[in-house]
């Protein structure tokens, strides 16, 4: 559509007055492109009627015009943090045009509105020489009939004031974009940071962790105790523009954090968890950065499992189940959290955080007399606290673990953080004596190896089905908890770091990148399920979001990791594996 002809904004308008009172499926003759006085607007696909989903349509401006390039945008990420200020500003400013002219969706203009995070989103794109807001329109209506001056008033009145209120520098503020900019190319550089210092994780000081609610992102008002590092742990790291900060630098290993309840330990996992992502200025997180590849861990009672290799911590079942390749439609507690591990360092995860709030008590501790009770074979699970060590020390997985009930991991921890009203303290020396005056009597030390030897899990491309009823393919999004794919729906409820519907619209999407990977697979291997999740992966990163794009330009998509693409493959009941796979 974009390399055809466009019209001129008088003939947008008389053909507007000529529909005027028509059916609404003669709304249809709009698709296509139009220059009007400072941008050029395509419609892409028009509504059904004006009670379905609103039409898509897109508005471009010249880069030059724009006056954006004055932001410095010589870096990837000052361009991503560009885009999501531009989205922030778009959404605004259809949340200030908004207003129904007639039936059903008639009238509205609107941009999914971004969150605490910065992200890469679809919804506008840097092209070559432009930059494009892509939202969606509901055409005006009375009943089923075209209101012809309420349309044209809305395509060349409306959507055009839109447009000149956030993709022009000129209007925007210029100070409130610098900073945005700057706080994420801050925080990129302070996470490629980590790795030479041998940390996963850092907590600025001064921080702000504490949220307004469970479900309420924004950070908490008055009443929030900045975050303070203990000076043990204090690292100084130089950034591009705010210069030196300091604040807490996590090492690589095993992390405890211990304290009462209500004290902050669950709050600082959480702003861990979440720290893969970059965020607004304003969030009190903004310096508080984690390894990319963190995945938070829980269980996860009922989920589907299929062809896990179990055995580093579930060994063989009662009758002689073998779990190296185990499979249930109804997983419980550990089980599930079994499986979140191993899937989770297929994927690629390097670090594991873990709440006990949320965790199976079996997967994660047997004490002395639980040991003494139950011997040897008659326990099939090896717990987490026999695994840390191992996935630390040999796989290169660290563990940042929450427990307030449970002092034997007191034992293996390389820190322990004790939080007491907020405030984080090194409580590692003391640690340690408690341990040596205050001996478990706890077994350790001798579950069995880590196998070496865990099946490869292929797919089978056409077990990815997204068919459903006469269509062929039919993914819908449902929030940030679940995905409708064909007859399935994907439950992703428990994927704690999916923050933005438009990562779940966005992984739908992707799984059918996959299939055609799968399909496509000419070895074993590339079949494999990392092979294929990467491979996607890299893929969005060399050529954009715009690879899941279906007959027209979405501005849907929100950017995701591997790792939660994954995590919804995973939880797709309708998976299977390659044949004579296990």
């Amino acid at each position: 559509m974009d390399s055809e002809p466009l019209e001129s904004a008088a003939a947008l308008r008389e053909r507007l007055r000529r529909m005027d009172g028509r059916g609404y499926p003669a709304y249809k003759g709009l698709r296509g492109g139009y220059r009007l006085d400072r941008c050029t607007l395509f419609v892409d696909h028009v509504q059904g009627d004006p009670f379905a989903a609103p039409s898509r349509l897109r508005a471009r401006v010249a880069l030059a015009e724009s006056g954006l390039a004055e932001a410095g945008l010589h870096n990837r990420s000052r361009r991503v943090a560009l885009r999501d200020f531009l989205a922030r500003r778009f959404a605004e400013a259809c949340a200030d045009a908004r207003g129904r002219t007639g039936s059903g969706k008639s009238g509205i203009v609107e941009m999914a509105r971004p969150g605490q995070e910065i992200l890469e989103r679809s919804s506008v794109v840097l092209g070559d020489g432009f930059v494009e807001a892509r939202f969606v329109a509901g055409l005006p209506a009375a009943g089923r009939r075209i209101l012809g001056r309420e349309a044209e008033a809305l395509l060349t009145e409306t959507i055009p004031a839109v447009v000149d209120r956030s993709l022009f520098f000129a209007a925007l503020d210029s100070e409130a974009l610098r900073r945005h900019l700057d706080t994420n190319e801050d925080a990129d550089a302070l996470r490629e940071a980590l790795p030479a210092r041998g940390l996963v994780a850092f907590v600025a000081d001064g921080a702000v962790l504490p949220r307004r609610s469970g479900v309420d992102p924004r950070p908490l008002g008055g009443d929030a105790v900045p975050f303070a590092s203990p000076d043990s742990l204090r690292v100084s790291i130089d950034l591009p523009h705010t210069g030196r900060v300091s604040g807490m630098g996590l090492p690589r290993g095993v992390t405890v954090i211990a304290g009462g309840g209500f004290h902050g330990k669950s709050t600082l996992l959480a702003a861990l968890e979440h720290g893969v992502y970059n965020h607004i200025p304003g969030d009190g997180r903004e310096s508080v950065v984690t390894d990319d590849t963190a995945l938070k861990i829980r269980a996860e009672d009922g989920r589907a499992v299929r062809g896990v290799d179990l055995r580093p911590f579930i060994g063989d079942l009662p009758g002689g189940r073998t779990t190296r390749a185990f499979s249930t439609e109804n997983a419980s507690g550990s089980t599930s959290q079994a499986a979140n591990i191993i899937e989770g360092i297929e994927a690629g995860a390097r670090v594991l955080l873990l709440d006990e709030d949320t965790c199976a008590t079996n997967l994660m501790i047997r004490d002395a007399r639980m040991q003494a009770l139950v011997r040897g074979r008659a326990e099939p699970i090896t717990p987490f606290i026999e695994r840390a060590r191992h996935l630390a020390d040999t796989l290169g997985v660290s563990s940042v673990l929450v427990s307030g009930g449970c002092g034997d991991y007191l034992e293996i921890a390389d820190r322990v953080l004790r939080m007491d009203a907020y405030d984080c303290t090194d409580a590692t020396a003391e640690a340690r004596e408690i341990v040596r005056a205050l001996p478990t009597g706890r077994a350790g030390g001798d579950a069995a190896p880590w196998p070496h030897d865990p099946p490869p899990r292929r797919l089978d491309a056409q077990s990815i089905d997204p068919a459903k009823g006469r269509r062929d393919v039919r993914i819908r999004a449902r929030a940030t908890r679940a995905i409708e794919f064909g007859r399935e729906d994907i439950d992703l409820s428990a994927v704690s770091q999916i923050v933005d519907p438009g990562q779940i619209r966005a992984i739908g999407e992707a799984l059918l990148v996959l299939r055609e990977f799968a399909e496509n697979a000419r070895t074993d291997d590339e079949a494999s399920l990392p092979r294929l999740v990467h491979g996607v992966a890299a893929l969005i990163a060399r050529e954009g979001l715009g690879v899941l794009d279906g007959p027209h330009p979405s501005g849907d998509w929100t950017a995701f990791r591997p790792l939660e693409l994954a995590a919804a493959l995973n939880r797709l009941r309708s998976l299977r594996l390659r044949e004579n796979d296990p």
